[in-house]
């Protein structure tokens, strides 16, 4: 399974974070060939499924997400959204974070992906692939 972390400061409130980073149709902008949006309910509560789906000429999948916790920040509280990934074609999971730090916030992204059909040995691509890829989407959703 490939592994990894992103972690971001950002000068922003953690709610306005936690809102950004919840704002699943905006991951779409920067991952390439991929519309991402809500399939079942408000993409903001436990049960609901968020749907990326990817087209690249004849090749195409959709990647559904279940909603396993999601806590926003609050007084004393980190936000936390932890997605069960349900697809054939991509199991894992992934867990986003914001908590308060000085005068803005920080923001965690971790991912665990298994891409079915892809030994293991190529694990260490598909998360190097990962960060890059995230990373450009978190980086852009905490723009000021």
């Amino acid at each position: 399974m490939a592994r990894f972390v992103l972690t971001r400061r950002s000068q922003l409130p953690p709610a306005r974070c936690w809102e950004r980073l919840t704002d699943w149709p905006r991951h779409g902008e920067r991952v390439p060939f991929t519309r991402v949006g809500v399939a079942r309910g408000t993409g903001r509560e436990v049960g609901d499924v968020v749907l990326a789906r990817t087209a690249f000429g004849p090749l195409r999948f959709d990647d559904p997400m279940e909603v396993v916790e999601f806590v926003a920040p609050g007084p004393g509280r980190d936000g936390l959204c932890r997605l069960a990934k349900r697809g054939r074609p991509v199991r894992g999971g992934a867990v986003l974070r914001v908590r308060a730090v000085g005068g803005g916030c920080e923001a965690v992204w971790a991912e665990e992906l298994l891409i079915t059909g892809l030994p293991r040995f190529a694990d260490p691509v598909v998360a190097s692939v990962g960060r890059l890829v995230f990373g450009r989407v978190l980086d852009r959703l905490l723009r000021p």
